[in-house]
């Protein structure tokens, strides 16, 4: 785009400007910024990060440029942008700096988390900031290999104080997915005065007044068709406007208009435009060495294409525009285009830049190659390894194409649809299964490859429509890889559970499928006992499957577990723990589990975990806890674009804070969310929700009726056979004694069966609510005790205030006074609203003044500000903080420096003194 007078004045472009300027000086005051400048090809995009570069005196300034032939390179335009800071690299955490260096092929190591890379680069950038902002310029960010664009989007969401201007240009055509919901500039064509103040900017000769009208009219204000259209016109056509008008996109006009100027160069000159358009990284040397590989005079070529206009020889190679590219290489035949891929394979360093070489050597052949396949797996074998999961998948999409032996094709084509399929590209997954079906496959891979369309299938579309297939290939696995096998019946009936009542046959057939594969007897692993166990729950009834199921999960409690067993196996471990009333292995097992999802930086399995730990807590009375834990899922789901995390964290906790609009919102999202919208496990948890709160608000009727939806299907288990438990007290409430007694005999069947502390205080709660008189007596202080050793301080608390509730209506005042102050105190110091309130309002009721909000701490803080204030008290430091939710050490000092003031101290040792438990949140 041409400028008018300073470098720094774009004519017509103020208000964008003004823009940029105003991000640039928030990020001298020390707050961070993010933009994305979308718009069309040659709105002028690149001119606006130029005028960015112009005003950044005493900025330190990083620029990357997507590349469309490195969209299958993982994690190449986050290098790029990253490597002028890699000597910061030691002042970030060892785990992030580990996973960085992974990523970046620096070290050998396991496949790092791409969120756990996502927060390396967010230090990375916060420790480059020193005592000068840091400016961080991504040009043409559509053509960013896919997991550097989602690192770039997890990093511009969780900036915050740090000093940095992170600016991404988007053609208008990119795809909007990866750079969602950023905070947008749109970038649109010049007014009619400023269209034609830049075209007499360029047009020297006479120019007819309806030739230049009609180029202000078809160029709709783009300054780049502005600049480069009248290129194309002969005298002829500027003094008359004689010619026929273009139909073509003006995009497609203006790299027509490079095309022809391409053309009009040497054949030479056009070849090494070729060369420069087909390496993608810009590098001068290794422009030259494939140059003189095909005999190019390359001085004499650089001379003639620097003086074209089109590029420009430096450190770098670059392009007046991205379309010169796209022109040159269009500009070439099939066999040209192959000769040159050929050469620049030829002339690059494979010992340097393996999967760059045999990307272009896959690119040059002319047909099936073996030697050519075999190096593309082990550069998908490297790029796995770095966590490069969609470079896996393109590099053995290639194999597949260039492999001569149909077997060989088969194993291949299988390999690349899973790594589609882990990076997400569903559709191109799935079409490979169909691939590789089509090649001899053995029983094995006959079977992964039906294990894999389950697997997209429920990732796709739901849990009920991938279980019909997770369950053919359990069976198919069954006889040669029993290990594998297991795992997939676990995760199929998990996707039962899931589905609940919607699925068609349900967790009964994957019950049976179980139970009818040798080894399932209940005697062989725990892995395999617990399996069997549920199994036998769903075909033969809790009596004969509980206690396997039991037994199952003490062995996980006792014996040691591998991290790739752990993260597999004991989120079911957890559910079953719950589904059997054992609350100290469920409480054991979680938070293994938590930790072990922290500390291998496994966080596709720490959100799960999270919430499995925070329903514990929850139980355990410990809403502060929980609270806790939702913040840190929440983080997650903030940073990966997700609110199902945060939903799910809040219809577990709100309930029991007898909080009705939060829980509200988080049914109505969760049953209207994409994610799990219409499967049976969302109808049982969000109605069992709804039970807890309106039974904690005394709206019982409500409470009952949620309730009875809420144990339509027990075979869910889980929150089904909790919606039973809240069925009884609701029933009692208003009279219908029937179905309260059938209810906890239910209850009773199963607490005799597993004879936990849970299970039987549950038992003797249910039973005192439908009993009376001295055995009524005796059951509430039988649960109680037993509920107190247990553990599970909510349902003792609760049972104390029904207790309480039940002395006062037998007139032992005395007594309920005592029952429920310590129901109160208990319900109170928790967080549990709504059910301390029946308790003061029973306290009042046998003369007993309860002071409301009785606490010294009237600061409102967030729940993020909540969350960081209790880990510093733990201890924590700013960047284990940092670490632990999502933030630069820089944010986190930001937000306590707002708690320090709203708190009224000055220290972080003065934190520790604070009752945050007590203190109001806001959102």
């Amino acid at each position: 785009m041409a400028r008018d007078g300073a470098r720094t004045e774009l004519i017509g472009r103020q208000d964008e400007c003004k823009v940029l300027d105003d991000l640039l000086a928030q990020a001298r005051a020390g707050r961070s910024g993010v933009l994305v400048v979308r718009g069309e090809a040659g709105i002028g995009k690149t001119e606006l990060l130029n005028h960015l570069l112009d005003r950044a005196t005493g900025c330190r300034i990083v620029r990357a440029a997507g590349v469309q032939s490195e969209m299958e390179l993982s994690y190449a335009g986050l290098h790029q942008l990253c490597a002028p800071l890699l000597s910061h690299l030691d002042v970030i955490p060892e785990p992030q700096r580990n996973a960085l260096r992974t990523a970046f092929g620096m070290q050998a190591g396991d496949a790092p988390d791409r969120f756990l890379v996502g927060l390396a680069t967010l230090s990375l950038l916060a420790a480059a900031v020193g005592d000068e902002p840091l400016l961080c310029l991504v040009d043409d960010a559509q053509w960013l290999d896919r997991v550097s664009a989602q690192t770039l989007q997890f990093v511009a969401r969780r900036l915050l104080a740090e000093s940095v201007l992170l600016v991404l240009a988007v053609r208008e055509s990119g795809s909007r997915e990866v750079l969602a919901d950023l905070p947008e500039l749109a970038v649109r064509g010049l007014d009619e005065r400023d269209s034609r103040r830049l075209l007499d900017s360029v047009v020297t000769g006479p120019l007819d007044q309806r030739v230049r009208d009609r180029i202000v009219a078809e160029t709709r204000g783009n300054p780049l068709a502005l600049l480069e259209l009248p290129r194309g016109l002969t005298l002829l056509e500027m003094a008359g406007g004689f010619g026929v008008p273009e139909s073509r996109p003006l995009s497609s006009q203006i790299e027509a208009g490079f095309l022809r100027r391409i053309r009009s160069l040497s054949a030479q000159t056009q070849q090494f435009l070729l060369i420069a358009a087909t390496e993608p990284v810009g590098d001068v040397s290794l422009l030259r060495s494939a140059a003189e590989h095909l005999g190019i005079d390359v001085d004499r070529a650089a001379t003639e294409a620097e003086a074209s206009g089109l590029m420009s020889l430096g450190t770098w190679v670059r392009f007046r525009h991205p379309l010169v590219r796209s022109a040159a290489y269009r500009a070439a035949g099939f066999e040209e285009g192959r000769r040159v891929h050929a050469a620049l394979a030829e002339s690059i360093d494979a010992a340097l830049y393996p999967e760059r070489r045999v990307w272009h050597l896959a690119s040059a052949a002319t047909g099936p190659d073996e030697n050519v396949a075999a190096e593309l797996v082990g550069s998908a074998g490297r790029a796995h390894a770095r966590g490069g999961v969609a470079a896996a998948a393109a590099f053995l999409d290639r194999a597949t194409a260039l492999t001569p032996d149909p077997v060989r094709r088969g194993t291949r084509a299988l390999a690349a649809a899973r790594a589609k399929y882990q990076a997400g590209a569903f559709d191109t997954a799935r079409e490979l299964v169909d691939a590789a079906e089509l090649s001899p496959l053995d029983e094995v891979e006959a079977g992964r490859a039906t294990l894999l369309r389950g697997q997209i299938m429920s990732a796709a579309k739901s849990a009920s429509a991938g279980l019909p297939l997770l369950l053919e290939a359990a069976k198919r696995l069954q006889p040669f890889d029993p290990a594998l096998a297991d795992q997939t019946y676990r995760d199929a009936i998990y996707a039962a559970l899931t589905a609940g009542r919607l699925a068609t046959g349900g967790v009964r057939d994957v019950a049976e499928a179980v139970l009818s594969t040798p080894g399932h007897t209940g005697t062989e692993s725990r892995e395999t006992r617990l399996l069997t166990g549920l199994a036998r729950v769903v075909t033969e009834g809790y009596a004969v499957g509980a206690p396997i199921l039991l037994d199952a999960v003490a062995a996980f409690r006792a014996g040691e577990l591998s991290s790739e067993d752990g993260l597999g196996w004991l989120p079911f471990a957890c559910r079953m723990a719950h589904n059997t009333w054992d609350f100290a292995a469920w409480s054991e097992l979680s938070a293994r589990l938590v930790d072990l999802a922290r500390g291998n930086g496994a966080l596709a399995v720490l959100p799960s975990a999270l919430l499995l730990r925070l329903s514990n807590r929850v139980f355990a009375g410990d809403l502060r806890g929980a609270a806790s834990l939702t913040v840190e899922a929440s983080a997650i789901g903030e940073a990966t674009g997700s609110s199902f995390f945060a939903h799910y964290g809040a219809l577990v906790l709100e309930p029991f804070r007898g909080r009705e609009p939060a829980t509200r919102q988080a049914i109505e999202t969760l049953t209207q969310g994409r994610l799990l919208r219409g499967e049976g496990k969302v109808a049982t948890a969000t109605q069992w929700a709804a039970a807890v709160l309106y039974n904690g608000l005394g709206r019982y009727e409500e409470a009952y009726a949620a309730a009875e939806r809420g144990c339509e299907n027990p075979q869910e288990l889980g929150l089904s056979l909790q919606s039973r438990v809240e069925l009884v007290e609701a029933a009692v409430r208003l009279g219908r004694t029937e179905r309260a007694a059938e209810a906890v005999r239910a209850i009773e069947e199963m607490a005799q069966v597993t004879g936990t502390p849970w299970a039987l205080g549950t038992s003797a709660a249910a039973r005192a609510l439908v009993s009376e008189g001295e055995t009524a007596d005796a059951l509430h202080r039988e649960a109680i005790e037993r509920l107190d050793e247990a553990g599970v301080r909510m349902d003792s608390a609760r049972a104390r205030l029904r207790h309480g509730e039940w002395l006062r209506q037998e007139r032992r005042r005395a007594q309920a006074r005592t029952r429920l102050s310590e129901a109160y105190e208990m319900l109170d110091a928790a967080g549990a609203e709504a059910f301390a309130e029946r308790a003061r309002r029973e306290l009042t009721a046998v003369g007993v003044k309860v002071r409301v909000g009785a606490t010294a701490e009237n600061a409102v803080l967030t729940a993020k500000e909540v969350e960081i204030a209790r880990l510093v008290q733990g201890g924590f430091t700013n960047p284990e903080i940092g670490a632990r939710l999502f933030l630069s050490p820089h944010t986190v000092e930001w937000h306590l420096r707002k708690v320090f003031v709203k708190l009224g101290v000055s220290s972080r040792k003065e934190i520790g003194s604070v009752r945050l438990e007590a203190m109001s949140t806001a959102p």
